[in-house]
């Protein structure tokens, strides 16, 4: 693997500088959404907010430490800041093709609404891309907002999620029943080890309560990501990050201590099971976020940082695909759709999984990106967007 990954081809180094650093930004972000994604493959007690009682060591304990701390509502924020981003620039490109980005970009929801729900029943029940359809909608109405709108929006809705986390810590309404939570992570084990009707059946069993998570918490901090990754793509910030490199220093010497500070509670706390330590989380994530994307746009200036950008950007520029791949590699990996590991492999040995997963997916989207203009997904995303059967080969120098 580190041989396919070393020998990707050169082609994405001379895509634009903005556009590498972008599709690096969100290739760095499928590896942290996969750390925290992959736990829900290899224990039914990771949806019920519980720890399996059977991996109780030094070791398990500080892997959901590590989880926790630097991964947990972090890197879905950075997917959305991204998406939100996004639309600035097919915006542009709309514009200068000439045509209304509106339809295509409704066309695109549409689809991706599709590809979502099918996932979320066949392969992985915690989807994100429904609910990135449904709050596309709202930010195509917003479109238009000024970008300081934007952010006065997004720390409204952050300041309301944190009282509301608030609220339900002191009344004690979502306080979780320990052993009702181990039963049922037990029973959600043993269907995951089932055959393929299983594990739908599961899924849809646990729909209503991803619902729940989703419209409670996951959707509105999404959505304040959105209109920040809005806001910031009018102002073009990722087009030149040397000019915001102050900026960008600030967001390093603020974010990781504030950041960290605010993973550590929510660590100590237990996790997202205590809604105190979300509420925490809520208000301190995002600064978390900041800093690792700020380190990493600084480092990708640098001749190192510039080859190592040029290595994570085909799979970012594939990003639903690897996306929704990682969903399957672990449905193969964990149920008893393939070699049925649910409850089997301690949290530590998780982590490994997910960082050769990655590994894995960096050398072969090097490999497909080399000969193809999109990733498979992508381009049937793009094909649904424009109503066009969009090119599926390259041969030549690849154009954006």
């Amino acid at each position: 693997m580190s041989t396919a990954v070393s020998a990707a081809p050169s082609r994405p180094s001379t895509r634009p500088r903005r556009i590498l650093d972008i599709d690096a930004l969100r290739s760095f972000a499928l590896f942290g959404i996969l750390v925290v994604n992959i736990g829900y493959f290899a224990s039914g007690y990771t949806f019920h907010q519980v720890h399996d009682p059977a991996f109780a060591s030094v070791a398990d304990t500080a892997a959901h430490w590590v989880v926790t701390v630097f991964f947990e509502m972090k890197f879905y924020l950075l997917f959305s800041f991204l998406f939100g981003y996004s639309l600035t620039l097919q915006i542009d490109s709309a514009a200068r093709k000439g045509v209304d980005f509106r339809p295509r970009f409704l066309r695109r929801l549409a689809a991706l609404l599709a590809i979502g729900a099918l996932h979320a029943v066949l392969l992985f029940q915690g989807d994100i891309l429904t609910t990135y359809a449904l709050l596309g909608l709202l930010l195509l109405a917003l479109h238009r907002i000024r970008p300081r709108a934007a952010l006065i929006t997004a720390g409204v809705i952050t300041a309301l999620m944190t009282v509301q986390f608030l609220a339900m810590a002191a009344t004690g309404v979502a306080e979780v029943d320990t052993g009702a939570a181990l039963a049922a992570g037990a029973q959600t084990t043993s269907a995951l080890a089932g055959g393929p009707l299983d594990v739908v059946a599961e899924h849809l069993r646990s729909l209503p309560h991803m619902a729940v998570a989703l419209v409670g918490m996951q959707g509105p901090v999404a959505f304040a990501a959105f209109l920040t990754g809005l806001a910031a793509g009018k102002h073009r910030v990722l087009a030149d990050p040397a000019a915001h490199d102050r900026a960008l220093r600030l967001a390093q010497w603020v974010g990781f201590p504030v950041g960290l500070a605010g993973s550590l509670v929510l660590a100590a706390l237990g996790g997202t099971a205590d809604p105190a330590g979300v509420a925490v989380a809520v208000v301190t994530a995002p600064f978390l976020t900041a800093a690792y994307s700020a380190t990493l746009l600084r480092f990708f200036r640098t001749g190192a940082g510039s080859r190592t950008a040029a290595v994570l950007a085909p799979a970012g520029r594939m990003a639903l695909t690897n996306y929704l791949a990682q969903s399957l590699l672990c449905v193969l990996l964990f149920t008893g759709v393939g070699l049925g590991l649910v409850g089997q492999v301690s949290p530590a040995l998780v982590l490994l999984i997910a960082a050769g997963i990655y590994l894995l997916q960096l050398g072969a989207s090097a490999w497909w990106m080399s000969g193809h203009a999109y990733g498979p997904v992508e381009w049937a995303l793009r094909a649904a967007t424009n109503l066009e059967v969009p090119r599926w080969r390259i041969g030549g120098a690849h154009r954006r």
